[in-house]
C-alpha cells in the first residue's frame, strides 16, 4: 500500500507516518520548500531515498499551487491520501483569513480535482474539525449536529467537509471526513495552548521562565491523544464504504482544568504565575465542544486509550526534559 500525506511534519502527520510505516505502507509526505528544515517530527522515521528498503519519501509541493499537486499524484498514484496540511491557528486565522481559507479550504479542492482529473482511484481523507460546531446547537456534537463556525478556519474546514461530501456523491470517490475534537500531545505546537502551557509551567518550574500569559480560562474543549486519533484516521479508510466520523472522548475540561493540572503535577500554584491577556482572546469566541463517537466506535470498533489526567502527565514530562536540558545548556554558559 502507498499513502500520500499532506501537513507529514505536523502532530498528526509524524504519528500517522509511524502507524503506516509500521503496518507496511510505502509513505510519501508533501512539504513546502523552505530555506529552514520543519522535519524534526519525522526525522526519526526519514532515511535517505536512496538506500534499498526505504518506504518514507517527501515530496515538493503546496495546498496552494495545484500543479505541483497534481505532479505529485501522478508520479505516486498512491492507494490512500490523507489530507491533514492546513493553516491550522484558529486564532491565526482572524489574522490572516484569504491564506487560512486558501489553503484550508481550497487545498482541498485542488486534491479532489486532481484526483478527478488524473482518473486515479485512491481512498481520500479530509481532516475536518469539531471547530465546525463552533457555537454548539446541541451537546454533544454528532455527526448530524448543524455546523455553526466561528473563525475563518473553521469556515474553511466548513467548506472543505462539505466538498469531500459532493465528490464522493458526485464522482462516487472513496471520500471521507474525521471530525476530530481537540487532539494533544508531546509533539503539539508549542503556540498551541495546551502545549503552551505544558511548556511554560515546566520552564517556569526549573526557574527559566516567570509568567505565563493566557486567554479564555473558560473555554471547554473535549481532548484526547493524538496518537489514538490517528488511528481512527486509518480505521476510516478501511471501512467497505466511505463516510464521515467524529472522534472524540466524550469527555469535556475547561481550559482552567488544564492549567490547574499541569500546575498541580509539577506541585506549584498556578495562580502565582498565570496571567490573563486580552490579546489571546478570540473575536468570537468557541465556549463549549463535546464529541460523541459512537458511530465510530460501533461501526470502526475505535476507542480512545489515553485519558485526560494521562495525557496532561504525559506531556508534562516529556516537556520537563527538555526543560531540565534547556537549564543544563544555561548553567553551562554562564
Amino acid at each position: 500500500m502507498k499513502a500520500l500525506i499532506t501537513g507529514i511534519t505536523g502532530q498528526d502527520g509524524s504519528f500517522l507516518t509511524e502507524l503506516l510505516l509500521e503496518k507496511g505502507y510505502t509513505v510519501h509526505g508533501i512539504i513546502r520548500r523552505t530555506s529552514s528544515f520543519n522535519t524534526q517530527r519525522i526525522d526519526h522515521l526519514y532515511q535517505d531515498p536512496h538506500i534499498p528498503g526505504t518506504r518514507l519519501f517527501l515530496d515538493h509541493g503546496d495546498l496552494g499551487d495545484s500543479t505541483s499537486l497534481n505532479t505529485i499524484l501522478r508520479q505516486v498514484v498512491p492507494d490512500e491520501i490523507y489530507n491533514l496540511g492546513a493553516q491550522s491557528h484558529v486564532r491565526v486565522s482572524f489574522d490572516v483569513p484569504e491564506y487560512t481559507t486558501d489553503v484550508t479550504a481550497v487545498g482541498a479542492v485542488r486534491i479532489l480535482e486532481a484526483i478527478r482529473e488524473l482518473g486515479i482511484k485512491p481512498k481520500f481523507y479530509q481532516a475536518s474539525s469539531s471547530e465546525m460546531f463552533g457555537k454548539v446547537v446541541e451537546t454533544p456534537q454528532t455527526e448530524t449536529t448543524p455546523f455553526y463556525p466561528r473563525s475563518p478556519y473553521a469556515c474553511a474546514k466548513v467548506f472543505a467537509y462539505h466538498t469531500t461530501v459532493n465528490y464522493r456523491e458526485a464522482y462516487n470517490l472513496f471520500a471521507c471526513n474525521g471530525i476530530l475534537f481537540n487532539h494533544e500531545s508531546e509533539r503539539r505546537g508549542e503556540t498551541f495552548v495546551t502545549r503552551k502551557i505544558t511548556r511554560a509551567a515546566t520552564r517556569i518550574k526549573m526557574g527559566l521562565q516567570d509568567k505565563l500569559f493566557l486567554g479564555n480560562l473558560d473555554a471547554k474543549r473535549d481532548w484526547g491523544y493524538a496518537k489514538d486519533y490517528v488511528e481512527a484516521m486509518w480505521l476510516m479508510m478501511q471501512a467497505e464504504k466511505s463516510d464521515d466520523y467524529v472522534i472524540a472522548t466524550g469527555e469535556t475540561h475547561s481550559v482552567r482544568e488544564f492549567v490547574q493540572e499541569v500546575f498541580s503535577y509539577l506541585d506549584m500554584d498556578w495562580k502565582e504565575y498565570v496571567q490573563i491577556d486580552p490579546w489571546y482572546y478570540r473575536p468570537s469566541e468557541v465556549d463549549f465542544l463535546q464529541g460523541d463517537s459512537s458511530k465510530a466506535r460501533r461501526q470502526l470498533g475505535w476507542e480512545p486509550k489515553v485519558g485526560f489526567h494521562e495525557l496532561v502527565r504525559l506531556m508534562v514530562d516529556h516537556d520537563m526534559d527538555i526543560a531540565k536540558k534547556e537549564k543544563q545548556m544555561r548553567d553551562l554558559s554562564t
